[in-house]
């Protein structure tokens, strides 16, 4: 026994009550037995799509490669009479390889502007911001920079 008592243990371990009861009762019942850790009796989530409506999925996907997995999904269900998502048509054709990655172009960053400006007043960049301090509120910071001065 502890001197400071069952709830102020579990707190300082961060435990919930809950579980050490259900922890202690099943000591109890079977001993330190009871305290193993016990084995789902399967690893299939109640609501995991069968096998066969995921190869259905790829199978109109390859015969219909045009459709999207939206397209796909609507298809599934108004010709076959089975519901399934969008998402789960796309996280399972992205499973299969079957999504192609789309093409980012990428830019990157000049060390010069493209225009450079020649005169004052020629161009400028604005910007506008808020932020708050805590205890006056909020702020709104406007900014304006004459693209001149940063040549300079």
């Amino acid at each position: 026994r502890s001197e400071l008592g069952v709830k102020r243990t579990l707190d300082e371990f961060g435990i919930p009550r809950s579980t050490f009861y259900k922890w202690y009762n099943n000591y109890l019942k079977a001993g330190f037995d009871g305290l193993k850790p016990t084995k789902r009796l399967t690893n299939k989530q109640w609501n995991s799509i069968p096998e066969d409506q995921k190869n259905l999925v790829v199978a109109l996907a390859l015969e219909h490669t045009e459709l999207s997995a939206r397209e796909l999904a609507y298809k599934i269900t108004d010709e076959q009479g089975i519901y399934i998502s969008e998402s789960s048509v796309y996280r399972i054709l992205k499973q299969r390889g079957l999504i192609a990655a789309p093409n980012h172009i990428l830019i990157a960053a000049s060390n010069q502007f493209k225009d450079k400006t020649q005169f004052v007043h020629q161009m400028w960049q604005t910007d506008f911001t808020y932020f708050k301090i805590i205890g006056w509120g909020w702020y709104y910071l406007s900014t304006i920079l004459d693209c001149i001065t940063i040549l300079r």
